[in-house]
């Protein structure tokens, strides 16, 4: 299967899903165990969770190579589901891991993407667009500082923040993902969450995802 993109792997059963009579019913580790006989039921765990693995990975590596990141890590993740828990209902942390593995492969990428926001300038908004900007003006005031912060972080503590900001994923999927101790996965994001809060002046809008949970 070397070389194969994962839409060549998938191929047309993709399209069929209609196995969705049950799909819902069903977790992501019983869809991982039946695509041991039947690799097209590998498909559904891309259905449910291949838009929020798009989501992260462009907000950390850009629209350039998030294709490239995503489809190597459903990918590897088909070669490697016969190595799954199945003991674990849901595949997100598990999915979350292995496209942290991947995108460790493109750090000078993911640094340059966040330094290129930060030399982004503000843009002009339109007059009948200036309502709707009002909401997100702070957000935006943050924008540069935040970026410039994120590409100072060492990536083992960026990947622990991102993953809890970002991936919405809680400590202990956290450190399912990138297999670590949950004691570990605190001390990396109380760590990332200071140099992020003093590069803000105080502020650090990673925070509100964390307090909701």
């Amino acid at each position: 299967m070397e070389g194969l993109t994962w839409g060549e792997l998938v191929g047309v059963p993709y399209m069929l899903v209609d196995q969705q009579i049950v799909a819902e019913q069903e977790s992501d580790a019983w869809y991982v165990e039946a695509s041991l006989v039947d690799h097209s039921l590998f498909t559904v765990l891309y259905d449910r969770h291949a838009a929020a693995l798009y989501r992260y990975a462009h907000g950390r590596v850009g629209a350039d190579v998030v294709d490239d990141v995503v489809s190597e890590t459903f990918l590897v993740a088909f070669r490697r589901r016969h190595r799954y828990d199945v003991s674990r209902p849901d595949a997100r942390p598990w999915l979350f891991g292995i496209l942290t593995e991947e995108i460790s492969h493109y750090r000078r990428r993911e640094r340059a993407h966040y330094r290129a926001i930060a030399r982004c300038g503000p843009v002009d908004v339109a007059p009948d667009l200036a309502e709707q900007a009002v909401a997100g003006a702070a957000a935006y005031a943050l924008r540069v500082p935040l970026a410039r912060a994120m590409a100072d972080l060492p990536a083992r503590d960026r990947d622990v923040l991102l993953l809890i900001a970002w991936g919405g994923l809680s400590y202990e999927e956290t450190a399912q993902a990138i297999g670590i101790p949950v004691g570990t996965v605190r001390s990396r994001l109380s760590r990332a969450r200071r140099k992020v809060s003093s590069a803000l002046g105080g502020d650090d809008p990673t925070r509100a995802v964390e307090e909701t949970m």
